[in-house]
């Protein structure tokens, strides 16, 4: 198909698209004119919505010369496609563009990933283990553990939890001060653990860290040089901690979040409870993790049950 030249031609010429892009492009373009050859359509202006929505559907479900694709994928070759039947219609090589009203199917839902608790308590037990005996290490150590116990505490997000100041805690009332999306702001409790590895923090860790000064003197989580710790740095604490344990999980500091979520509903907590824990704004949003639930309950009757099989 000529348009197909020409479309191409116009994307590195006319919009200066990349190698890697026009590459990405070309193979779904090729993949496209083959589908069509196949059904005898040779040319563009021959084309129904129908056959480009069918497309998207072959692409999905897999077929001759590939496997079936994400759904990601899927609407990356819809991109490609729509910008040609744009293009062509913008140049008068067709008559009309059959493809703008063609979505791209939904993604799948994926299931957030929560780890089981005896994993979270290994990877707890592991954080600053590798920070040495000197006084800045034990110092950084245990920052480490409060970090890390916090977050599966409190269920907060890297960015609210490296956010926090020493005024955000009330030690007394074992709770703490959250700044979630938009600034809103929540009360979250704070479990006995993690309560000790913050007041061990604030007594023998935090005031070395802080005597480095560099203007942080509110912030909770400090750096080696004194300043607040990066979502950067607390994400490479995990993941120094998860490589210590041993666990063999792909960990993020969101594992620790879906963790909490999931142990609060596995232990019989109220999804309305949980929503306000992690400080979503609706609570459709905090129900996926009662699909993790529900799969867990899933997956224990297939193995338990004498006639699930």
């Amino acid at each position: 198909m000529r348009e197909v030249d020409a479309y191409l031609d116009h994307l590195a010429v006319e919009r200066g698209a990349a190698r890697n892009t026009l590459a990405a492009y070309r193979r779904d373009l090729e993949r496209y004119r083959a589908f069509l050859a196949g059904r005898g359509i040779t040319e563009l202006d021959a084309v129904a919505e129908s056959d480009v929505a069918e497309f998207a559907m072959a692409l999905r479900s897999g077929g001759a010369g590939h496997p079936p694709l994400a759904a990601g994928s899927v609407a990356r070759a819809l991109i490609a496609v729509r910008g040609l039947h744009r293009f062509a219609t913008a140049e008068g090589m067709t008559s009309t563009d059959v493809a703008h009203a063609v979505k791209p199917p939904a993604p799948g839902r994926r299931l957030p990933k929560a780890l089981p608790y005896d994993e979270v308590l290994k990877l707890l037990e592991a954080a600053g283990g590798d920070c040495g005996t000197s006084g800045d290490g034990v110092a950084r150590g245990l920052r480490d553990r409060a970090l890390l116990e916090l977050l599966y505490s409190t269920g907060a997000r890297i960015s609210e939890m490296v956010g926090l100041d020493v005024d955000d805690l009330d030690m007394p009332e074992r709770a703490v001060v959250l700044r979630g999306k938009g600034g809103k702001q929540r009360i979250v409790p704070i479990g006995r653990p993690a309560l000790s590895a913050v007041d061990a923090y604030l007594v023998r860790g935090r005031p070395v860290l802080a005597a480095r000064g560099r203007g942080n003197a509110g912030a909770l989580f400090l750096n080696a040089r004194g300043g607040r710790l990066s979502r950067q740095s607390a994400w490479q604490v995990l993941q120094s901690a998860a490589e210590r344990s041993g666990i063999g999980a792909s960990v993020s500091p969101h594992t620790l979040r879906h963790s909490f979520a999931t142990h609060l509903l596995d232990g019989g907590a109220d999804v309305r409870v949980v929503q306000e824990l992690l400080g979503h704004a609706s609570v459709t949003t905090t129900q996926i993790y009662t699909l993790v639930t529900v799969k867990t309950l899933r997956e224990v009757w297939a193995t338990a049950h004498p006639r699930a099989t």
